[in-house]
């Protein structure tokens, strides 16, 4: 089977980059913010979707950035491929999402999350001139932390 995710890439006025630390699985990984398109929806939709579920954030979906385009077996589902689809967004709004200083610092109602449904994530900035492919997880977003690295 193939499953298809599309990440945004948010860059603040800064030159940060915008990271979601997540505990997924038993699992830490780090990545970028997005998730799994649903049926009857478009790439932008389920990206502006996305924000909108995980942070509660409107987002502009600009350019496209990459799309997989090696072989990547799923981490989660063993016989699954994923194709992955990164485009660049810009916030619409300022973030209400509470934002970390340090990786997987979860607040109360992150680990009530945690309890509810065995998954939980929260969100933090990296400053653009330490962002790196080093600062992901998966490896199609640290292809992707290249590219923007290069940028």
């Amino acid at each position: 089977m193939i499953t298809l995710r599309v990440y945004g890439i948010l860059k603040d006025e800064a030159g940060r980059i915008l990271v979601s630390d997540e505990f997924i699985r038993g699992a830490y990984y780090t990545k970028f913010p997005g998730g799994g398109l649903e049926f009857g929806e478009g790439t932008r939709d389920c990206l502006k979707r996305e924000f909108k579920e995980e942070m509660d954030l409107d987002v502009e979906v600009l350019d496209h950035l990459y799309t997989t385009d090696f072989f990547q077996m799923s981490a989660f589902r063993e016989g699954d491929q994923i194709i992955s689809i990164y485009y660049w967004v810009k916030a619409l709004e300022p973030i209400k999402a509470p934002l970390r200083e340090t990786p997987f610092d979860f607040d109360e109602r992150e680990l009530k999350m945690y309890e509810a449904t065995g998954e939980t994530e929260t969100f933090r900035f990296i400053d653009g001139k330490d962002f790196s492919a080093e600062c992901v997880s998966l490896p199609i977003d640290k292809v992707v932390a290249d590219m923007i690295r290069e940028k």
